[in-house]
């Protein structure tokens, strides 16, 4: 039985794991503030809170439960707009909406709120750009987004005095309901057990699943892995990161050894998708996904990295992500087979790396073409080159070509230039939604470009490459 607290009410279900815990809520619970949009993960009508019980702390995190799996719920408290709600007042998140003028049909307006609840309650700083990042997963189609920016803009003022962590302050200071002090022993005395499934499909986040099979997954056998803690995880140890296959993109985003060592990753991890899917979203998912144009492949690829696989008899090997895609969505994977982590030496003082993305929108979006770099460098000379690329191939394309070339060579624009000859012989684009083969090739020669102005600004400059095109 799946069994969880949805607000202020403990939840014992035997409905299907696998069915999305958007329609539980909805059809099920009859919370209908919990809007059905896109059912893609894009809009953020559906946003609910989940909050997680760790060594005594609750952590709360938005996700949008259109594409996430009711048996993700186990063990959890889930928060619809509904259980944000204080008797006869409004929350300091809603009066900022009604105050600001905010909203206008008010579809949108519920997942906001939630969204602006769950940033009171999250242990990022209260500042206005995290703000932002809180509502980057919800749109809206008629209010005019300045005016909910500034309904944002009046939580973290409201929050300026706020004590870290304090459900006490929350509570008095309107934010939440009075309930929300006796979760952490409720959640307690549960006493969860793991769900017993059958062995059907893995999934963790669901963020691409979901979008794909939402309707097959809900009627078939799935294996849910998403709290499998020998999956979980971030580990840096002997200068190489070992990453779980169930961390997810915001456990990097929020990894602070992990951002000193790669300074802007959170830049790059910003490009890759909206806080809530982040929040959701695995790195073992998006690798199995296989996606010509999956983001953190892209990433990983560059950073020369290798996968362990562990199958049902806890046998595992490791081969380098590189080799492990095969054709269009095929990959080096047997049946019973999952990846259990992810490794990759970190880089050092003379290495330097570089994430590129290009889409019709600067954020939330699909790849046209997306690449990155891992170069060392010592004395103008490159004496290591890792390159990938997306968006070009019929799979995650590690450029060994160009990057071969690039070994032992001066760090010159005569280089770069030889090496995208190189590259373009390499891909093999084709003309789709996203754009025509020439037009790809033209953005692959474009962020390879990028690259060597991003990290070398002081050798390269945009007019040294107009100049040649």
């Amino acid at each position: 039985m799946t069994t969880f607290i949805l607000n202020n009410k403990i939840i014992k279900t035997p409905e299907h794991s696998g069915i999305t815990l958007l329609d539980f809520v909805r059809y099920q619970q009859r919370l209908t503030g919990t809007k059905i949009g896109c059912r893609e993960g894009d809009c953020g009508a559906c946003t609910v809170l989940v909050g997680t019980l760790t060594n005594d702390t609750m952590k709360y995190q938005s996700i949008t439960s259109c594409i996430s799996p009711l048996g993700n719920s186990h063990g959890k408290h889930i928060v619809t707009v509904e259980g944000t709600n204080l008797k006869n007042k409004l929350t300091i998140a809603q009066e900022a909406m009604k105050a600001n003028y905010a909203t206008q049909c008010g579809f949108c307006t519920p997942g906001f709120v939630v969204a602006l609840t769950g940033f009171a309650l999250s242990n990022s700083e209260n500042n206005y750009s995290n703000a932002i990042d809180a509502i980057s997963g919800n749109i809206c189609r008629c209010t005019g987004y300045k005016a909910i920016e500034k309904a944002a803009h009046q939580v973290v003022k409201k929050l300026e005095s706020q004590e870290k962590n304090s459900f006490k302050w929350l509570i008095e200071n309107e934010f939440i309901p009075e309930y929300f002090k006796n979760i952490p022993q409720r959640l307690k005395d549960i006493d969860v057990k793991d769900l017993n499934q059958p062995k059907g499909k893995y999934v963790s986040g669901g963020t691409d699943l979901y979008v794909q099979q939402a309707d097959h997954l809900a009627d078939n056998d799935v294996y849910l892995i998403a709290e499998k803690h020998y999956l979980k995880g971030i580990t840096i140890e002997n200068k190489t990161c070992t990453i779980g296959t169930n961390a997810t993109v915001s456990d990097l985003w929020n990894h602070t050894e992990l951002n000193s060592i790669l300074p802007n990753l959170r830049q790059h991890l910003k490009l890759v998708s909206s806080e809530h899917i982040r929040n959701m979203a695995s790195i073992g998912g998006n690798l199995v996904n296989a996606s010509p144009i999956g983001d953190m492949t892209i990433f990983f690829l560059a950073l020369n990295s290798n996968i362990t696989i562990t199958n049902e008899d806890q046998k595992e090997r490791t081969i380098l992500l590189k080799n492990f895609y095969q054709d269009y969505k095929k990959f080096d994977l047997k049946t019973g087979e999952l990846i259990k982590n992810i490794h990759f030496k970190l880089p050092n003082k003379c290495s330097f790396f570089n994430f590129e993305k290009v889409c019709k929108r600067t954020h939330l979006d699909i790849a046209s073409v997306n690449s990155a770099i891992h170069i060392s460098i010592e004395k103008e000379t490159i004496l290591e080159a890792h390159i990938s690329i997306g968006g070009v191939s019929a799979i995650p394309k590690y450029l060994h070509k160009t990057s071969d070339f690039l070994i032992g060579k001066p760090l010159t624009l005569e280089t770069i230039l030889e090496a995208n000859k190189m590259l373009q012989k390499e891909i093999t684009p084709i003309s789709d939604v996203r754009g025509k083969s020439d037009y790809k090739r033209l953005l692959a020669r474009q962020l390879f470009f990028a690259h060597f102005m991003e990290l070398f600004p002081n050798n390269f400059t945009l007019n040294d490459f107009v100049k040649h095109a």
